[in-house]
């Protein structure tokens, strides 16, 4: 009889937590349409393993008598929380944090980065009081990193020089953190995955691990993680392209709301269209420049093993077929860099760049044995032309340079001037033409007959708004 008294008060509790946050729910929907989409994108649970509430990108796994008292004493925290954990997901930020080492870090990363956004946004279904203290941290990391995303936090604290004190650590955790992390996949989540599986007893999918046992603190150290039965895993990693379709669709919705509406968003736009730009390894990147050629050199793979070692057997050293002594290959012959050498964009910003580029097109499997490529330097009138035709002079280049120049931004000369090197039979077949820059100055608006590309660095300021749309954008 216990038992059944026992099992109803705990449905009516999960029932009265899921009505709460579906009535939460709905207070954000008629304030946020836009948000439609993530608000549908999450489930109830309830979760007696958390104190509070939290998300694991498929639910949100609540205790009941947390959501019941802030649904009484302070309904704005509850519609905030609830849209804090959908940005968590949006962000995708409990997958990223398996790629980070320091989980309490990541969390206070995470954390205020979802802040600061709904600290910009302009709702009062979700309006707090920012106090002195946050914004002071606002102005000194918007100071530092331009664009706040976990990833630069997380490098900007780990810097020696900026680590924080433990003090200052648990006001910014007390500041900032409003729901339950420990729901997310984990570093150790991948190293242990395996052993976990092999050690822990057979238990009904369904149900999670058992209550009790995953927030008991360490002996060493802080509380554990909450264990993932495999069945939940899968959901879990399942879910991420959902959330990844829903970022893409959120910021196209945003996109079509108009300037009016899309002011009360605050700086959601323009992380949204960070966090969604497509990343791809520079190296990758530069395989599109190379044009398929014959070289000389033994092709391996040009020949029968079989006829060949048939005619040595019977012939004596009078092989069928002999060796090809050309292959056909795909490397760079023909490149143009050019380089903004305006005031924003410094020496050492440069230099970064040509390393990172002739490290990897230095390689010896990058260039012919012929080549040409271009190094413009240009302002708003191009200052200087460089031109490379062999691996030692990238080397000698790319080992120091001082940029000449210092005035506005202008792209348009370096376009005009390689249209004048074209028509002068300068290049055979050139492929690309690579743009480093911060994206101040004047863009030409005539498509190019060769692939160009935006470079911007990702970690400083820049401005992409206004590159054309024939263009590349690429960010390293």
């Amino acid at each position: 009889m216990k038992d059944l008294k026992a099992v109803s008060k705990s449905l009516q509790l999960s029932e009265t937590g899921m009505r709460v946050l579906g009535q939460s729910r709905t207070e954000l929907y008629i304030d946020m349409r836009f948000m439609g989409g993530a608000l549908s994108s999450l489930s109830y649970e309830m979760d007696l393993s958390t104190t509070s509430v939290g998300t694991d990108a498929v639910s949100i796994r609540f205790n009941p008598s947390y959501v019941l008292q802030l649904f009484v004493e302070e309904p704005g925290k509850l519609n905030r929380t609830y849209i804090h954990m959908l940005l968590h997901c949006i962000f995708r930020h409990m997958y990223t944090s398996r790629n980070f080492e320091d989980v309490r870090l990541f969390d206070l990363c995470a954390d205020i980065v979802v802040e600061s956004i709904l600290d910009g946004m302009d709702y009062q279904c979700i309006y707090r009081v920012s106090s002195d203290f946050r914004d002071r941290w606002y102005t000194k990391l918007e100071k530092e990193l331009k664009v706040l995303t976990v990833e630069k936090l997380y490098r900007f604290f780990s810097d020696p020089e900026n680590q924080l004190e433990e003090l200052e650590y648990e006001k910014l955790e007390r500041e900032f953190k409003l729901d339950d992390h420990g729901f997310w996949l984990r570093l150790q989540d991948n190293q242990s995955e395996d052993q976990e599986e092999k050690e822990k007893p057979p238990i009904d999918e369904d149900m999670d691990s058992p209550e009790g046992k995953e927030n008991e603190p360490d002996e060493n150290g802080p509380k554990k993680e909450k264990i993932i039965n495999p069945r939940r895993l899968k959901q879990i990693e399942r879910k991420e392209k959902d959330w990844d379709k829903e970022a893409k669709r959120l910021q196209t919705e945003i996109e079509t709301i108009g300037k009016n509406a899309s002011d009360k968003l605050g700086k959601l736009d323009w992380i949204l269209k960070f966090q969604n730009t497509s990343r791809t390894d520079y190296r990758e990147f530069l395989q599109r420049f190379k044009v398929l050629r014959e070289e000389g050199g033994i092709d391996l793979d040009s020949f029968d093993y079989g006829m060949y070692s048939f005619g040595l057997s019977h012939y004596g050293d009078m092989p069928l077929i002999e060796e090809n002594e050309f292959r056909e290959v795909k490397k760079i012959q023909e490149l143009v860099i050019a380089i903004d050498t305006s005031a924003s964009c410094k020496d050492e910003l440069v230099q970064r760049f040509l390393d990172e580029t002739a490290a990897i097109l230095l390689g010896k499997d990058s260039f012919f044995q012929r080549i040409k490529i271009l190094v413009i330097e240009c302002d708003d009138q191009v200052q200087r032309i460089e031109t490379i035709t062999s691996v030692d002079d990238m080397k000698k280049y790319s080992g120091g340079i001082h940029v000449e120049g210092g005035y506005g931004t202008d792209f348009r000369p370096v376009f005009e001037k390689v249209e004048e090197l074209k028509a002068s039979g300068e290049f055979e077949n050139l492929k690309g033409l690579i743009y480093f820059t911060d994206g101040y100055g004047t863009y030409p608006e005539t498509p190019t007959t060769y692939d160009t590309a935006f470079v911007f660095a990702a970690d400083l300021d820049y401005e992409d708004e206004n590159v054309p749309s024939w263009a590349l954008k690429l960010y390293i």
